[in-house]
């Protein structure tokens, strides 16, 4: 998981003008691009370190993210079952959460390299995937594919696949499990707790 949410987080940050309407493997490509310059050029402490990440992901990695339709995947058949107000909870919770897996997974940074794959799309095409490799020196190159949407705003990311393995089915088993057993409220109160402080499931692997 930690692999996951790094190659995820080293790739996933863009300074667009929202009036541009920015190609998908393009916008990408400059994600890879701010993100190598800006952790290389931060020498300070592991502390003003984090505190200067977390701003930076939240400032420009996740406006990149529509994180509605990514609770609804997650959530699977339980997203119908949430009355509205559980359903915003749900949004802002997973969104927090995944502030704090950029903010270490940019900590976790190692002098990797990014390949971005050119884009072979339609002018009508509303959905696509772009297709990246994650590469360092002496290991074998890391598969990394993003699905995006085309909305009224720009080109939004919905889902992550790291080898294979997505992101959005990766929490929706854990989502399952936790309403399953203690209901949406449960898993809101859950992801509340992870994001004050608690030890994520997934990093106690």
């Amino acid at each position: 998981m930690k692999k996951f949410l790094l190659v995820a987080g080293l790739a996933c940050m863009v300074s667009v003008a929202q009036a541009e309407m920015v190609a998908p493997d393009v916008m990408i490509k400059g994600i890879a691009q701010d993100v190598i310059t800006i952790v290389k050029q931060d020498a300070g402490s592991k502390a003003d370190n984090q505190k200067k990440i977390l701003a930076l992901v939240d400032a420009e990695v996740l406006p990149n993210f529509d994180f509605t339709h990514m609770t609804q995947l997650a959530m699977g058949r339980y997203w119908k079952q949430a009355s509205p107000e559980q359903q915003k909870a749900l949004v802002a919770e997973f969104r927090n959460m995944l502030v704090r897996t950029y903010t270490n997974a940019f900590t976790m940074y190692r002098d990797q390299k990014i390949e971005v794959k050119p884009l072979k799309m339609a002018a009508t095409d509303n959905d696509v995937v772009v297709n990246t490799r994650i590469i360092k020196s002496g290991g074998q190159p890391t598969a990394v594919d993003y699905k995006m949407a085309k909305l009224a705003d720009g080109w939004k990311v919905y889902d992550v696949v790291i080898e294979a393995v997505s992101l959005v089915t990766n929490y929706r088993g854990q989502f399952s499990t936790t309403v399953q057993q203690s209901g949406i409220d449960g898993l809101i109160k859950e992801l509340s707790g992870m994001n004050a402080g608690t030890v994520h499931k997934a990093d106690a692997k």
